[in-house]
């Protein structure tokens, strides 16, 4: 992935998610359950196919709309490698787009505000 030019190894919510084509693939994270593995950036409908494909998948205990491989798995290092090489085939089931940034409110100074 790493010779991809739109690849972006990113820190997100005290994780880490693999960007590519400007899209959050996958999460991984190490904070202890149920924060321990990688979360699947996907969108519902994609959910069942997946999980067919990756039995060990199930849909995140807190953060449902994605699905989480836990590190506990017997199937993790094989899963996480073949969800790597699904993300870097563009596989269509994966990949969400990022909310877009929200404008901050410019703050007014007046004569003889304090910087």
């Amino acid at each position: 992935m790493l010779a991809e030019p739109s690849f972006v190894l990113k820190s997100w919510f005290g994780g880490r998610t693999i960007m590519l084509h400007g899209k959050h693939h996958l999460f991984l994270t190490t904070q202890g359950e149920p924060w321990q593995g990688v979360l699947v950036c996907t969108m519902h409908e994609h959910q069942p196919s997946l999980r067919a494909e990756f039995p060990a998948l199930a849909p995140h205990p807190i953060l449902k709309k994605w699905l989480y491989l836990p590190e506990t798995a017997d199937s993790f290092e094989r899963d996480a490698k073949r969800l790597v090489q699904l993300v870097r085939a563009n596989d269509p089931r994966l990949g969400i787009a990022p909310s877009p940034k929200k404008q901050r409110a410019k703050k007014k100074f007046r004569f003889g505000d304090k910087l």
